[in-house]
């Protein structure tokens, strides 16, 4: 069974169809501050191993559609960090990835359309860029340190967290260790 968003309250403002949802995080925007121990970005990390394995993902509600989104965009930063071979390249790689246009719900490019339904309007389709960088920027962060800093306590390589990411992405990748000093 996969694992779906707690954090959906019948309170939660929408955007489009999916939650804007309270975020831990020193980076500005409009998603609320979060004053839990667990936010959606926390979530997305948590169930990110789970989550990939599964074919099908029934969306309970529009907090599993930001859990979706978060967790494609982990899916990228794995993609980048895959190749690091250090702390300090990791960073970049991140750096890097922020400052590119990742596609977000509703414009052309985005991979999974069919499931968010496009902004209604001019300032829907702000907010919901608004919304998605910052949820990208607390994520990138997030996976970032807590990838590396485990791959650094363990002495394994990314490889291992992207080894989870489904087998019809097709990459080689060893499950070396490279040297993470």
């Amino acid at each position: 069974q996969a694992y779906h968003s707690s954090l959906m309250d019948p309170d939660t403002k929408l955007i489009g169809n999916m939650a804007l949802l309270p975020i831990r995080s020193q980076f500005k925007g409009p998603a609320p501050r979060e004053t839990k121990d667990t936010d959606i970005v926390d979530e997305a990390i948590y169930y990110f191993k789970a989550n990939v394995f599964f074919k099908n993902y029934e969306i309970k509600n529009e907090a599993d559609r930001t859990l979706i989104y978060i967790t494609l965009y982990i899916s990228e930063c794995l993609k980048k960090l895959q190749k690091c071979n250090s702390r300090s390249q990791g960073e970049k790689e991140m750096y890097t990835l922020g400052i590119t246009n990742f596609p977000i719900p509703g414009e052309p490019g985005f991979p999974l359309n069919a499931i968010y339904a496009k902004p209604a309007s001019k300032q829907e389709d702000g907010e919901n860029r608004t919304v998605s960088v910052q949820e990208c920027v607390c994520a990138r962060a997030c996976t970032c340190v807590a990838i590396l800093s485990l791959c650094l306590t363990l002495g394994i390589g990314v490889c291992f967290f992207w080894s989870f990411l489904r087998h019809d992405i097709s990459l080689s990748l060893s499950l070396s260790s490279p040297d993470w000093s």
